[in-house]
């Protein structure tokens, strides 16, 4: 499958909102106990390990648009046996974690604008999972779609 508008359009918004955390004005500054904010670190640390795991795992299989590698293969087991796709999850919990950890209210929202994207992002990747891989459909079944609960 090749890449198509709907890829590119998915992936550049996400671009402008990973530009957007990283180039993060000083509004909605938040003050939070050190120990809320030491927890906010762990997240983002365990966000970090966790993608990286994944990105592993995945091996010629990573793509950063929806669309599936033309030799790839359906991978449902390590980190994707919990969470169908566990790189948006360490994201999210790196991006939510580490907002947490420099209290900025700001980032806080760049991590929901990243929440929404990658529903939509994730639920045109799974039309096209299911298009490609006979097995998908079983797997959604089984495991959750940012964690094993949801």
């Amino acid at each position: 499958m090749s890449n198509t508008t709907k890829d590119y359009l998915f992936v550049g918004i996400q671009f402008m909102l990973f530009l957007g955390y990283a180039l993060t004005p000083r509004i909605l500054n938040f003050q939070l106990p050190k120990v809320v904010a030491y927890v906010g670190l762990l997240l983002a640390i365990s966000g970090l390990c966790t993608g990286v795991l994944a990105l592993l795992q995945l091996r010629s299989s990573f793509s950063p648009f929806p669309t599936p590698v033309a030799n790839g293969e359906l991978v449902s087991n390590g980190l994707f046996r919990l969470s169908r796709h566990p790189i948006y999850s360490s994201i999210l919990l790196g991006a939510f974690g580490f907002s947490l950890y420099t209290g900025s209210g700001y980032r806080l929202l760049i991590g929901l604008g990243l929440l929404l994207l990658f529903y939509f992002k994730s639920r045109y990747e799974e039309q096209l999972l299911s298009q490609k891989y006979a097995g998908y459909a079983d797997y959604k079944k089984r495991v959750g779609r940012f964690s094993p609960w949801w």
